[in-house]
């Protein structure tokens, strides 16, 4: 981090600041005490506040038991930005923000100094954790914006400044609040406005939904996908890896990526969008390409008996992605038996069961075999066709219907929102190759 001093901390965020002795800057940002490296700034919030002491007992050079955390945070998180030198990249989308966003990150660090956020920190306190990493040296930050509602992406521009926007797709998520998929493009759009003249937007090639917010004529537009400036040619599955044809800009590239899955080539297109806009030459892309480590739960595999495979999907789950993931599985089995085990997907609003219901027959589609509804949504599910079916209440009882369906040499795809937890699944179905 840029260090600040401390009456800088004092002027930019109020509440009672508690400093350990001795120390006159702060050298870094955390929320969680266990974590402290000396010279941080711990900032209490929520009941962290009450672990002031402790992280003061760590190392912490400073605790912040602020008035408004998410406003000292956000100010905190302006100020390094302010001083640093680095282009920022914001990510957000419907799906696969942080895929992108993780693909990006490799893509750069070859390249330039590169700090990418962790896992899915992409709300008002993950934001500003990964601008306070930005030190003097830092080129790039690849940052994700995550929203529930209106405004919210907004407020993450205002602290983080982007001078390149991904959106990865638009589609029907957080409908309880927002109402209509037309209302998540309006959302997902405000990373477009607050970019400064000059800057760059990478959207998806042809989206209704976004061509009403592509009217500015002072930012460069970057297309990705079928018709755009960076297109897919071929995909070739290479055991645990692909290899990916691309156009992009008119000049082909062969990319091999250590990853299966024919979605995240889509993401690659996007993250090479992007990538371009940073100056960063694409004959040296696969540098990176080679690189690419995605989050926890992002289509991990697993192996299992009988030379199965598990597809640990399971950090979050909408109509896009989980058709998305069950193409996936189709593509993956090979001559296995596709097994899928799907959990609610949450924040659809009052045309939920209708959703539930389209993924049900998706999974039909693509020839699931068996499957398994983990919620009272995932009822839906079982309306889709597929002809050996089991319904849980929850995680902890979809375990005992998984077992009883599941052969040796399956191949299966879990995969639900976030509150459903499906993980536990995988971490009892995991097995160590012998």
């Amino acid at each position: 981090m840029i260090p600040l001093e401390l009456d800088d901390v004092r002027s930019l965020a109020h509440g009672d600041l508690r400093v350990a002795p001795g120390a006159e800057r702060v050298t870094g940002l955390t929320v969680d005490s266990r974590r402290v490296e000396p010279g941080d700034l711990f900032v209490g919030v929520g009941r962290g506040a009450d672990y002031a002491d402790e992280a003061l007992a760590a190392g912490a050079a400073a605790a912040l038991l602020p008035a408004d955390a998410f406003a000292a945070l956000a100010a905190i998180a302006r100020a390094v930005r302010s001083r640093s030198r680095a282009r920022v990249v914001g990510v957000t989308g419907s799906i696969a923000k942080t895929s992108t966003k993780d693909i990006l990150g490799a893509l750069c660090t070859p390249h330039l100094r590169t700090v990418v956020a962790e896992g899915s920190q992409n709300n008002e306190i993950g934001l500003p954790l990964t601008l306070c990493r930005l030190d003097e040296e830092t080129d790039v930050a690849v940052l994700e914006l995550g929203m529930r509602g209106l405004g919210q992406i907004a407020e993450l521009c205002e602290t983080a400044q982007p001078e390149i926007g991904v959106i990865t797709k638009i589609g029907p998520v957080h409908l309880e609040l927002l109402g209509t998929v037309e209302r998540v493009a309006q959302a997902k759009a405000e990373l477009i406005r607050a970019l400064p003249p000059g800057g760059t937007a990478v959207v998806p090639a042809g989206d209704p939904y976004l061509e009403p917010y592509l009217d500015r004529d002072d930012i460069e537009l970057t297309r990705f996908g079928p018709g755009g400036d960076v297109q897919l040619l071929s995909f070739t599955p290479l055991g645990d890896g692909s290899k990916v044809e691309i156009d992009a800009f008119g000049e082909r590239l062969v990319l091999e990526f250590p990853f299966a899955s024919r979605h995240n080539a889509t993401n690659a297109l996007a993250a090479l969008g992007a990538y371009r806009a940073l100056g960063l030459p694409l004959e040296g892309a696969q540098r990176g390409a080679s690189e690419v480590r995605l989050s926890r739960w992002r289509g991990e595999e697993i192996p299992l008996p009988g030379d199965g495979l598990l597809i640990n999907d399971a950090y979050n789950a909408n109509p896009l992605s989980m058709v998305a993931a069950l193409e996936h599985l189709a593509e993956r089995a090979g001559t296995r038996r596709r097994v899928a085990v799907l959990g609610d997907m949450a924040e659809l609003g009052p045309g939920a069961p209708g959703y539930h219901r389209e993924v049900g027959e998706a999974a039909a589609r693509v020839g699931v075999q068996a499957l398994v509804a983990v919620g009272p949504l995932a009822r839906g599910y079982l309306e889709g066709g597929v002809s050996v079916t089991r319904w849980a209440e929850a995680a902890g009882d979809a375990l005992v219907a998984v077992r009883e369906i599941l052969e040796p040499g399956d191949c299966v795809l879990l995969k639900g929102s976030r509150s459903v937890g499906l993980e536990a699944i995988a971490d009892a179905l995991a097995v160590v190759p012998a």
